[in-house]
């Protein structure tokens, strides 16, 4: 019974409250949609505010009234894009595979979603170049801590991978956590240059060139390098089905 006074105490305003935060927050799933769209389409730094408000089909001044900063909104379309790739490596869910097979498919799927989506590169290695007391500064407590969410449950799945491989002597990794940071790292910077398409080499002393790179061999080998980064010595793989195959392709 008291619940059902408080329900309604106030002529409906608990109920009215709750409308308006249940539409607050559909609108700013718009605004980080619409930003991501925009991301997508024109790249991360042709997204311009005005052109984000006339998408959502609100006025500029309106998106601050949901995010306190430019940074903030930035930060939750990075968080959005972290969303959607740890639903891809939540695919890779059988009990049946082992440690390897589980590594290979999930690591198929972060260079396939960084190749589907350039902007995320470029939001991902944004980030992090910014010394985090800096972005601190501008991005709430609320919004860091969904970003950590949103990189911890990719992380995370690559570090209990890479456990679970340590324990059945197929990974040599003595601290999973560290390993794993290092991989999304490396993947990030391996599948820009798979983006570029384009190495440089000397010519001849002191002369730089530029030589072609196909964006699937980089794809490739930046998935064998997390093998032959993480696998135990004399270790015994199973051949993977995937083997040969480009994640590009």
């Amino acid at each position: 019974m008291i619940v059902a006074v408080a329900s309604v105490d106030g002529n409906g305003r608990g109920s009215r409250n709750a409308g308006r935060a249940t539409a607050r927050r559909e609108r700013e799933r718009e605004i980080v949609a619409a930003t991501r769209a925009l991301f997508d389409e024109r790249g991360v730094q042709d997204a311009p505010m005005e052109e984000i408000a006339r998408a959502v089909g609100i006025n500029k001044a309106l998106i601050y009234r949901h995010f306190g900063s430019q940074e903030e909104l930035f930060v939750l379309t990075v968080t959005s894009y972290l969303t959607e790739l740890a639903t891809r490596f939540s695919e890779v869910d059988d009990d049946s595979l082992d440690p390897y097979e589980e590594l290979r498919q999930v690591s198929e799927r972060y260079v396939a979603f960084c190749t589907e989506y350039p902007a995320f590169l470029d939001c991902a290695l944004s980030l992090m170049r910014r010394p985090f007391p800096e972005l601190a500064e501008r991005v709430s407590e609320g919004v860091l801590f969904r970003l950590g969410q949103g990189m911890s449950a990719c992380i995370s799945r690559l570090s209990r991978i890479l456990a679970r491989g340590a324990e059945q002597g197929v990974f040599d990794v003595d601290d999973p956590d560290l390993v794993a940071n290092m991989l999304y790292a490396q993947g990030l910077g391996a599948m820009h240059l798979a983006r570029v398409s384009a190495g440089v080499k000397e010519l001849a002393p002191g002369v730089p060139g530029l030589f072609a790179i196909d964006p699937a061999e980089v794809a490739r080998r930046a998935v064998d390098t997390e093998f032959a980064y993480v696998l135990a010595r004399g270790a015994e793989v199973a051949p993977s089905a995937s083997d040969g195959n480009s994640p590009l392709e």
